[in-house]
């Protein structure tokens, strides 16, 4: 095994490039970017795919009946835009949508405004995912989102947004004001499902990726594969944003099933298709192989007792990988895919003595600041580190300055500023735009503390049952402020009633009960309510609200961390 540091960033400058819109940047990652130039690829006759539209791809497959539109984007504008240009190509209307998962799903509005209702296939999974991914968890997926998709950044100068790796942005603006428009699927299923679309014989097969509800669509008439697996960097084992676990082994299973088609295209959520029996095959099973040595070594140095830092120093992919781009970390990088196996088949613990019981992280900083001589001599430890270009460790030095009460901006200052060198050196788009958020924020360029709070819009409240509204609220319940309290509220809203109990430092959910707290009020109020656009004590007084006790309530409400609640 390797004792060198892994490939992560360029030791230097010395590939750094200025991008047109004037963006520091890895010259490889600058180049990565122009394959998801604006264009609708021609994959074969009656089957295209709108590359550079967005993050994903929209695909049009062609059938004796009509045409089936894979993926609707972010938002109708997206998907609309991506209609009128297959309709430059083909008058053929769209019959049916079908859902690879639930990411690329918000524009399917816009379909059934052109055509009328049409049949909608996906996992049964699609929905559920959806409505997951907004709720308890909300705060730290956007803030995720804001960091590794460089939404904050700005279009010009040296911080600017160049790319996110799998696409040029995570939202085309030209596509704004972003209106949702995801649907339901109308037929679904979670096995193996051949069905008849738009004439052609469709071949649908769960293949866990990114997503568990992604699946690999197969025409066999066409020789056509559309999937969610094979992307246009090295598959993304552990996203920085944050996400549940993505089993490289069930990766290898929709791999190998993509590999015994023997498609002469192959085209992807995200990326320019691939044609030609050869080049798809070589390209799917390099893919694979990539996934399964990181596993395996992971695996084999988990066996051999080594701790986290230990593996990312072992295993590394060798030099062949990245002669495609397929395989290439303009992404995600290895050594966190290789922390993430570890996490998901041993947890968070790796062995390393110190990792059992650490020192809090303030009084940790504390002590080796002082361990070092004090602040000013960390300085110039951090200093030397930086002329020297040995940035992880001047990184980890910063770190612990911040930390301290007596940081000051010049510390935040100073970590950013190496935050900076780092993107500038990566291949991989998360990498250069989470470093560059942060730098933003640590030296007060672009606060990101917004983003680290629920927040629920008009539409969602208005649409969705206040259990589900609930559910989410009881994650916000500070214990510190209830202490042993033991109160029940029950809320209903245009006849629709939930609950929630608190005891013993827990909001558990109920459905409703005639005992404790009573609030009635209208939809309008408690979607509004719940979307910051009306406060507690205007609800609470207006004639369309009951409260059994309007003071108690208000308490009530005031242990949660929603802002209108303390207004």
């Amino acid at each position: 095994m390797s004792p060198t540091l892994p490939a992560s960033f360029h030791p230097d400058d010395g590939l750094t490039v200025e991008a047109a819109n004037g963006g520091l940047i890895h010259g490889a990652s600058a180049n990565h970017g122009e394959r998801f130039e604006r264009k609708l690829w021609k994959v074969r006759d009656g089957v295209w795919c709108m590359v550079g539209n967005g993050l994903s791809n929209q695909t049009f497959v062609k059938g004796p009946g009509g045409l089936i539109a894979i993926d609707t984007g972010e938002c109708n504008e997206e998907m609309r835009f991506a209609l009128d240009a297959v309709a430059a190509e083909t008058d053929t209307p769209v019959v049916a949508v079908i859902y690879t998962h639930f990411h690329y799903v918000g524009g399917t509005q816009a379909v059934i405004d052109m055509v009328g209702d049409v049949p909608i296939w996906s996992h049964s999974g699609v929905v559920g995912n959806r409505r997951r991914n907004s709720s308890e968890v909300g705060p730290v997926a956007r803030s995720g989102l804001v960091h590794q998709f460089g939404i904050t950044l700005p279009a010009e100068g040296p911080d600017a947004l160049v790319n996110v790796g799998l696409g040029l942005s995570f939202r085309n603006a030209e596509h704004a004001p972003f209106t949702e428009g995801f649907l339901d699927p109308t037929d679904t299923f979670d096995t193996p499902t051949t069905a008849t679309i738009a004439g052609l014989t469709v071949e649908m097969t769960p293949a866990p990726s990114d997503a568990n509800d992604s699946i690999t669509i197969w025409f066999p008439e066409l020789s056509v594969c559309v999937n969610n697996i094979v992307w246009p960097v090295l598959f993304n084992v552990f996203p920085i944003r944050g996400e549940e676990y993505r089993d490289p082994n069930g990766l290898l299973v929709g791999l190998d099933h993509i590999a015994t088609l023997g498609a002469e295209h192959l085209v992807g959520a995200h990326g320019p298709p691939l044609s030609g029996a050869d080049t798809v095959s070589n390209e799917v099973l390099r893919s694979r192989d990539a996934i399964q040595f990181m596993w395996d070594q992971t695996v084999r140095g988990i066996n051999k007792g080594l701790t986290l830092g230990e593996l990312t120093e072992a295993v590394q992919l060798p030099d062949l990988y990245a002669e495609s781009y397929l395989q290439t970390q303009f992404y995600g990088v290895v050594e966190h895919h290789v922390r993430q196996i570890h996490a998901g088949l041993r947890g968070w613990f790796d062995g390393d003595e110190a990792a059992l019981f650490p020192v809090p992280p303030a009084e940790r900083a504390t002590k080796l600041v002082d361990g070092f001589g004090g602040a000013e001599a960390v300085r110039d430890k951090i200093a030397a580190a930086t002329e020297a270009n040995d940035i992880r460790w001047a990184i980890e030095m910063a770190t612990w300055l911040i930390r301290l009460e007596s940081a000051d901006d010049d510390d935040r200052a100073q970590l950013a500023g190496l935050l900076r060198m780092v993107a500038r050196r990566t291949t991989a788009a998360n990498i250069r735009n989470w470093c560059l958020v942060r730098a933003r924020h640590l030296d007060g360029t672009a606060d990101t503390d917004r983003f680290h709070a629920h927040r629920f819009s008009l539409a969602q409240v208005e649409q969705a049952h206040v259990a589900d509204v609930l559910a989410t609220v009881r994650v916000m319940l500070d214990p510190t402020l209830c202490g042993d309290v033991d109160q029940q509220l029950t809320i209903e809203v245009s006849g629709d009633r939930s609950g929630l109990h608190v005891r013993r430092g827990v909001a558990v959910p109920t459905t409703g009960s005639d005992e404790g707290l009573q609030l009635s009020t209208s939809t309008t109020l408690w979607a509004a309510l719940m979307a910051n656009k009306a406060d507690l004590t205007g609800v609470l007084a207006a004639p369309e609200t009951t409260a059994s006790d309007s003071a108690a309530v208000a308490e009530f409400l005031s242990w949660f961390e929603h802002r209108s609640f303390h207004q």
